[in-house]
């Protein structure tokens, strides 16, 4: 887990709405194992970076976000991944969490090996699972995605959130 520079972010940061890339007041960017345990792992990181950042009032909207987020690129995009699999038996292949803030807006981006589009599920009542992206678009200001370029392969799933006008 650790910061990044500006350069290594660059692919986060195309598909989403215009934003000042140079008014980037804080990044951070953590690998995650290919188990579904990583998702508390990425809650843990997310509070600790928006406490670091002085938005400790945004965790649970956020790390709600975050964990559809994640639980939706081990579930859908890293082949392998089950939830009684043991420490050390997840596939190579790991999910990347970043979280990028602006004076205005907060994003967090998911990176993950599938260059397959998210589906918003349209689970019935009775089910356990299928609202995640539901739940991402009515918690955030915007979201989306795009497939990675060049040599890089996967996707990035990103939503932003408006920060309050008093910062």
């Amino acid at each position: 887990m650790g910061t990044e520079g500006s350069t290594m972010l660059e692919p986060v940061w195309r598909g989403l709405p215009p934003i000042d890339a140079p008014g980037v007041s804080g990044s951070a960017s953590c690998s995650l194992p290919a188990r579904f345990d990583a998702v508390k792992g990425a809650r843990r990181f997310t509070g600790a970076t928006l406490e670091q950042w002085e938005l400790p009032e945004l965790f649970d909207e956020v790390a709600l976000v975050v964990s559809e987020l994640v639980t939706n690129a081990l579930r859908h995009a890293v082949p392998g991944v089950r939830p009684d699999s043991p420490p050390g038996a997840e596939p190579e292949t790991q999910v990347r969490l970043h979280l990028m803030r602006w004076h205005s807006r907060l994003v967090c981006a998911v990176r993950d090996p599938s260059e397959k589009s998210p589906v918003a599920g349209e689970a019935d009542l009775s089910e356990e699972s299928g609202r995640g992206l539901c739940l991402v678009e009515s918690f955030t200001d915007d979201w989306g995605w795009h497939r990675l370029a060049g040599t890089l392969r996967g996707k990035v799933v990103w939503a932003l959130f408006l920060l309050p006008r008093t910062r």
